[in-house]
C-alpha cells in the first residue's frame, strides 16, 4: 500500500543515520534528532520517521501523531511494533542485508584473531553458522574461504526448502566456533530470545567459542558467565549485548573480545541502508527518487602494498582490536557514565570501509590471491 504525499514531506531522522540529510532532503524537510530516548513530543508535524536500531517504534511513539511512513537503517525489526504500523496503515521498510558484508568481515577479523591468541589452525576447525539469512551467506562464504568446515543450522529456512544443507541444532552446537545471525523472535514457530541458555550452551563441545552479532538477547547473560567462568567454553566474542547500553560489564571483562554493537557499521553499510530507505519512502509516497548515493566520497578508499598475508590484509582492512580496546576503556569510567559511553562510541565511530576499498599490490602467491580475492579485497 502507498500513501500520497503531502505538498512537502516533513522527516525526522536518527542523527547517526549517515547523508540522511543530504538523501532525504530530496523527499523534503529533514529534522535530526538522537535516536535514543525520542518521544512523540519530538515528531512535531512530521509525516516520516527514520530510525536505526535503538529506537522503539510502537504505539507510545506514534499514536497521536502524523506519521504515515517508518523506516529503519536495519536488517533486525525487533524494536519496530509492525502489527500497531499495519492498524493505522503507515508504510515501512526495513534495510534487508544492508550491512550484511560488513558483518561477515567483522566475523572474518574475529576468527584470525581467536587463531592468531588461542594458537588455532582454522583449516582444522569447524564453524557452526546459526541463521543463514544475507549475514549468514556472507559469513558462510568467508569462512569456507579460510579453509573452514561449516554446518550451519536454520530452522526457517530448512522447513521451508528442504535443503540438506541444513543441518540440526544439535551437530551446529557441535561445532569448534558457533557463530549467531538470526533475528530476535519472542514468539512464534521459532523463538530465539535465550536461544543460547543453560542448556544449549552445555551442549556446545567443551572448549569451545561462541561469537554473536546478531542481537544481545539471542544469548542468556548469566548462562554465559557460568559458560565462561566454568572453562566449558573457551572463549566468547560478543559485538551485541542484553540491556544495551546499559550491558552487563562484568561479561566484558571474561570475553575475548568485545565491541559496542558495531559489528555493521562499516560506512558502506550505513550508506546501503540510507539509500533503501530512501528508494523505499520515494516509491511509497509516489516522489521521484533523485537522490543517488554514487557520489559518496571515496574516504578511506586506499591501496596498500602488502609485505605480509592474509592477517596483515585484513586487519589492515579493519582494525577489530581498536574497536574493542575502545569498548574495554568504558570500565575506567563509573558505571553510571558507562552507557553513555557505549552510545558515544556508536555515535562517534570512524569511517570504516569494506574490504573492497582496499586494493591490495605486491601479492605474489597465487593461492593468497585466491583467498584475498575470496575475501573481498581487490589486487592488482
Amino acid at each position: 500500500m502507498s500513501g500520497a504525499a503531502p505538498q512537502k514531506l516533513r522527516i525526522v531522522a536518527d542523527e547517526n543515520i549517515p547523508l540522511a540529510r543530504e538523501a532525504f532532503g530530496a523527499l523534503g524537510e529533514v529534522r535530526l534528532c538522537p535516536g535514543r530516548g525520542l518521544r512523540a513530543a519530538d515528531l512535531g508535524d512530521a509525516n516520516v520517521l527514520m530510525v536505526r536500531s535503538i529506537t522503539e517504534v510502537n504505539a507510545a511513539l506514534l499514536e497521536g501523531t502524523g506519521i504515515q511512513f517508518v523506516g529503519t537503517a536495519t536488517i533486525g525489526e525487533d524494536h519496530i511494533d509492525r502489527a500497531f504500523l499495519a492498524t493505522r496503515g503507515i508504510g515501512f521498510s526495513s534495510a534487508p542485508g544492508c550491512n550484511a558484508n560488513s558483518v561477515s568481515e567483522y566475523i572474518t577479523a574475529a576468527l584470525l584473531e581467536l587463531a592468531r591468541r588461542y594458537r588455532l589452525d582454522l583449516g582444522s576447525l569447524s564453524l557452526g553458522v546459526i541463521g543463514c539469512g544475507n549475514v549468514g551467506k556472507r559469513v558462510l562464504a568467508k569462512a569456507r574461504t579460510l579453509g573452514m568446515r561449516c554446518v550451519v543450522n536454520d530452522e526457517p529456512l530448512a522447513a521451508e526448502t528442504k535443503e540438506p544443507l541444513y543441518r540440526s541444532l544439535e551437530e551446529t552446537l557441535a561445532c569448534d566456533i558457533v557463530t549467531l545471525h538470526v533475528p530476535l523472535e519472542r514468539g512464534g514457530p521459532y523463538p530465539t530470545r535465550h536461544l543460547m541458555n543453560d542448556d544449549t550452551l552445555a551442549r556446545m563441545r567443551p572448549g569451545a567459542i561462541l561469537m554473536n552479532t546478531s542481537r544481545g538477547a539471542v544469548v542468556a547473560t548469566d548462562a554465559l558467565r557460568v559458560a565462561l567462568d566454568s572453562g566449558h567454553l573457551r572463549a566468547a566474542v560478543l559485538d551485541v549485548w542484553e540491556k544495551e547500553p546499559n550491558i552487563a560489564w562484568d561479561l566484558l571483562e571474561r570475553v575475548a573480545i568485545g565491541t559496542p554493537h558495531i559489528a555493521g557499521y562499516s560506512y558502506d553499510g550505513k550508506v546501503n541502508g540510507t539509500r533503501q530507505m530512501f528508494e523505499a519512502a520515494a516509491k511509497y509516497f509516489g516522489v521521484a527518487a533523485t537522490w543517488d548515493p554514487a557520489w559518496v566520497p571515496n574516504t578511506g578508499v586506499r591501496a596498500m602494498n602488502l609485505a605480509g598475508g592474509l592477517d596483515e590484509a585484513v586487519a589492515a582492512g579493519y582494525d577489530l582490536l581498536a574497536d574493542d580496546r575502545a569498548m574495554r576503556a568504558l570500565l575506567a569510567l563509573p558505571e553510571p557514565e558507562r552507557g553513555a559511553g557505549f552510545d558515544a562510541l556508536r555515535k562517534q565511530y570512524p569511517v570504516r570501509r569494506e574490504f573492497p576499498c582496499l586494493t591490495l599490490e605486491g601479492v605474489p602467491d597465487p593461492g593468497l590471491v585466491a583467498r584475498l580475492r575470496g575475501l573481498g579485497f581487490g589486487l592488482n
